[in-house]
This record gives C-alpha cells, structure tokens and sequence, in this order.
C-alpha cells in the first residue's frame, strides 16, 4: 500500500518507519523535501508526496490541516485518510468535518492521536488502539495499527471521533497523574 505521512514529526517519523518495515510502500510530505526522512524514506513537497497515495496520515500540529486539505484536496478524494493530529485547546480536537468539507470523497480514519509517540516506538504487550473510520478504511486502519504492534479496536464510523478523542483526554490526565510518564497506554480485556 503506498502511504503518504505528512509530517516527519515524532508521531509521523515513527509511524512511517514503522509501516516501512513492516513492508508498505511509504513516502513523506514535507514543507522542506530532503533526499531521506525518517527510515531512508524520501521526503518530498506535500503535493508530490499525494500523488498515488492510497493512504494519508495527517502528522502535523492541528492548526495545519486546514491548509494543508484545502491546498491538496482533489488528491485526497478516494484515499483513507487518518486524521491522526490534534487541535488543542480547541472546542473539538479532531479535523473530521475540515476534511470532509475540502475532499468529501476521502475515507476518513480517526487513529494514533491518543497515545505518545514513545508508544508506537516500542508498544507495551498487549496494547489497544482505539479508532472511529468509515466501513471502506476500516480495513487499512486495522492493518496500519496492527503493524504498529499495537491491536486495534474499533469504535465506531467517522461520527465516533469525539469518542477516540474522549480515549485523549483520558491519556493525558492519567500521564499528569504519573508524573508526565508517556509510557501509558490501554488494554482491552475480553
């Protein structure tokens, strides 16, 4: 699968070396291109990083997506998109309606914003991921975030976001409550 990452970012930077080993054919965007990113991969314009994307993961501090959807959005009709930055101190953390106003015809995936980087780096055993996408990505995301080491667990379609994003509010209150250890992350007991 070619998986574009927008942002070279701790949260980018680990994700992409991360799908790079496990095999997915991965390319950065960047405002700077360099001949080599985050795991010998290249790092181009944002734009020219689009181009055959099936997948885009949107890595970059939350004030940037706007731009960045509206500049690129006819690229963006018809891939997964995962919505993976966070817009803090705003009213709602996630992009899910920017996104879906710029390229109505993305898949959108809500994931990997609800744990630190350090957690994707080198998950904990038996570590969850919660995730809200549209039934067409659903697929993508299980397999990007089963990748990660981690196991995914679905919550529901792209109207679930405000929930994943409930699963952010909870990490970063319990990492206060350990004395800023990002070292944190969920299970899910069956």
């Amino acid at each position: 699968m070619r998986v574009a990452v927008i942002g070279t970012g701790n949260i980018g930077g680990t994700l992409g070396k991360k799908w790079l080993a496990a095999g997915q054919d991965v390319v950065f965007g960047a405002r700077t291109p360099a001949t080599s990113g985050p795991g010998g991969a290249s790092v181009l314009s944002v734009a020219e990083a689009l181009v055959g994307a099936e997948v885009v993961l949107l890595a970059v501090p939350g004030p940037a997506v706007a731009d960045i959807v509206s500049a690129n959005a006819a690229a963006l009709v018809g891939t997964v998109v995962v919505d993976a930055a966070n817009r803090m101190g705003e009213s709602s953390a996630h992009s899910r309606e920017t996104i879906a106003a710029a390229a109505p015809g993305a898949h959108y995936v809500r994931a990997f914003n609800t744990l630190g980087w350090e957690n994707f780096a080198d998950p904990p055993a038996g570590a969850a991921l919660f995730f809200a996408a549209d039934p067409q990505a659903r697929a993508t995301a299980e397999e990007l975030i089963t990748a990660t080491g981690l196991e995914p667990v679905f919550v529901g379609d792209r109207g679930a976001a405000d929930i994943v994003d409930g699963v952010l509010r909870l990490w970063f209150a319990l990492v206060q409550q350990s004395g800023g250890n990002r070292r944190l992350a969920f299970r899910v007991v069956r």
